[in-house]
């Protein structure tokens, strides 16, 4: 885990070395100055018994300065560079864990929820960054401190250097016991976060419809529920964390009272230990119990960190389970496309599968209609053509090659996808229109907007393709939405195109228009309509009926007719709905 995170740190490897280096120049400093100020003192303890003036003092006073004014210089450098080389860090993993979702297929994107990916680039970062910071700084200084202060205290005085060592040990029991009963609930803590990200996206995404159906109320009962169970293991979390500094603070007290009983009885009975002996042994107690205090701190933050740490890690080390080819194919030939007996789950090793034993093929130029129920696998059947998922079993080819031979870029470029969910950004309509081809000229947009009957609408818009959409495209309908999609998929000159009831919110006449549009100027375009509308597809050359998972039926409308019963069921509610929808009509024009 720490490998794969430490691999971000890259062309900040320099600042991150040298942000220690420099740490240990500063701890040094601190470790001579006490020395030195023990040696002050009984000089200056000696001239006031000789009444004679000693230079040593002005010497000693003069390297406590220097030794002062470095550890300063360092202790500035130190921070500058540790906020560089963690900032340095935190931008790099948002990057590779961006760049690798960017990689991820639809099975990958699947393992992790929008929200909790969000809290990972987020949240996460930050407090990885921040414990970053402290491991590359106070973690090497504290360390470095604590032995040598240690060192020095057995130098001017073992029985004291014992006394150090006791107390030390003491701080890092009760150290490690609270970090260790501390993990679980931060751990919990950003599961929590991840819950209250969704809750924020999903009310905030849907604000419209819930305004219209006046949940706002049950919206905020299920945030209150959310920043709740935040603020419950959060704060179970800091009580455990703050029974630290008093336990610390109380370690060291003792530590003193227990030193200036011990230094002064011999002072007193003249053992070998000076009153400057005694001055630099308390400085060097306080700098051993401060770098335990230290790396105590370094410590929490780690273990606030290492959820968010697992976490990264995860999205990092998550790997595409669509393999890249060992000799990529980077041309369509055609837009033909082959179902060889094909089988496919959305989780690996499912035992439900989605698809069972599909065997279709379909000619380059061919308009080919699916039909069939929610649920029976249509959105996933064409999912497999630009290859958004692996097949378990069997094969689809695109152009004769096996899509899973395909430089993936070049695949999905020459098959373009109109969803059912139509998806703008924020920006202008051209500037949207760019996604399909972001070197297209303004005369081939407008002839894309021709094709998909959006030229009209949009003219009329303030701006015409000028115009903002807003975020989402919230400024236009969702017929309109549709088209300008459309129109999107047609810039790419794609070899195949793919409906997927993605003029459902078009009226009936608007969407005859563009189909007939369509076999005129792309003849040589594959097209695949899914549609819920026998009207969308029975002008397709063959249409596919699909049946949970299965192809229960393959032919024009006119063969379904006579031999498919899902067909016939499907055509005959819409045509009975139709003629109740127009007997209604009638009726309310005779009673008005």
């Amino acid at each position: 885990m720490v490998k794969t995170l430490l691999k971000s740190v890259k062309q900040y490897k320099t600042v991150s070395i040298l942000t220690p280096l420099v740490m240990i120049g500063e701890a040094a400093m601190e470790i001579i100055i006490p020395f030195l100020m023990g040696f002050l003192i009984d000089e200056i303890t000696e001239m006031a018994d000789t009444q004679t003036f000693s230079m040593k003092i002005v010497w000693y006073g003069l390297a406590m300065i220097g030794c002062a004014a470095f550890a300063l210089y360092c202790g500035i450098m130190g921070g500058r560079l540790a906020s560089k080389a963690s900032a340095g860090f935190a931008a790099n993993l948002r990057y590779d864990m961006y760049d690798n979702i960017q990689t991820y297929s639809f099975a990958n994107i699947d393992n992790f929820s929008t929200a909790s990916l969000i809290t990972r680039i987020t949240t996460d970062v930050s407090n990885v960054q921040l414990a970053f910071q402290m491991c590359i700084r106070m973690l090497v200084r504290a360390p470095i401190l604590f032995i040598f202060a240690t060192i020095m205290t057995f130098v001017i005085s073992p029985t004291m250097g014992g006394v150090f060592i006791a107390a030390a040990v003491v701080l890092a029991i009760i150290v490690g016991i609270i970090m260790v009963r501390v993990a679980t609930p931060f751990r919990i803590m950003f599961k929590k976060y991840d819950n209250l990200n969704r809750v924020v996206q999903e009310d905030l995404t849907a604000i419209r419809v819930v305004k219209s159906y006046v949940r706002e109320e049950h919206e905020m009962d299920k945030m209150q529920a959310a920043t709740q169970d935040v603020y419950n293991y959060s704060v179970k979390a800091e009580k455990l964390l703050n029974y630290l500094m008093p336990v610390v603070q109380c370690v060291i007290y003792v530590a003193m009272i227990l030193l200036l009983i011990m230094g002064g009885n011999m002072i007193i009975d003249g053992t070998g230990l000076t009153m400057g002996n005694l001055t630099s042994l308390l400085q060097y107690m306080t700098q051993i119990l401060t770098a335990v205090m230290l790396v105590a701190m370094c410590l929490q933050y780690i273990s606030l960190s290492k959820g968010s740490m697992d976490r990264i890690a995860a999205v990092l080390e998550e790997k595409t389970t669509l393999p890249k080819p060992k000799a990529p194919v980077f041309e369509v030939k055609d837009g033909s496309i082959d179902f060889d007996g094909v089988s496919m789950s959305y989780l690996q090793k499912a035992d439900v599968t989605v698809l069972s034993d599909i065997n279709l093929h379909i000619k380059s130029g061919e308009t080919v209609g699916i039909i069939g129920a929610t649920g029976s696998g249509k959105s996933s059947l064409v999912s497999l053509i630009p290859r958004l998922y692996d097949v378990a079993e069997g094969s689809v080819k695109v152009g004769g090659v096996d899509v899973r031979e395909y430089n993936l870029d070049t695949l999905r470029s020459k098959v373009a996808m109109v969803l059912q969910k139509n998806v703008l950004f924020s920006g202008s309509i051209t500037e949207n229109l760019k996604w399909g081809d972001e070197n297209a000229t303004q005369e081939e947009i407008e002839e894309a907007c021709r094709q998909a009957c959006a030229d009209e609408f949009i003219r009329q818009l303030p701006g015409g393709y000028d115009y903002d959409l807003g975020q989402g495209g919230v400024n236009v309908s969702g017929g309109q939405k549709q088209r300008l999609c459309i129109a999107r998929a047609l810039l790419r000159k794609p070899k195949v195109i793919i409906f997927d009831d993605s003029t459902s919110a078009v009226d009936t006449k608007t969407d005859a228009m563009i189909r007939q549009s369509l076999r005129t100027h792309a003849p040589e375009v594959t097209k695949i309509i899914i549609a819920q509308r026998i009207a969308s597809v029975e002008d397709a050359d063959r249409i596919v009926v699909l049946d949970e998972g299965k192809i229960t039926g393959i032919g024009t409308h006119e063969e379904l007719l006579k031999n498919n019963a899902i067909y016939q069921e499907v055509y005959l509610s819409q045509v009975k709905g139709k003629a109740d929808e127009e007997d209604g009509g009638e009726e309310d024009g005779e009673k008005a």
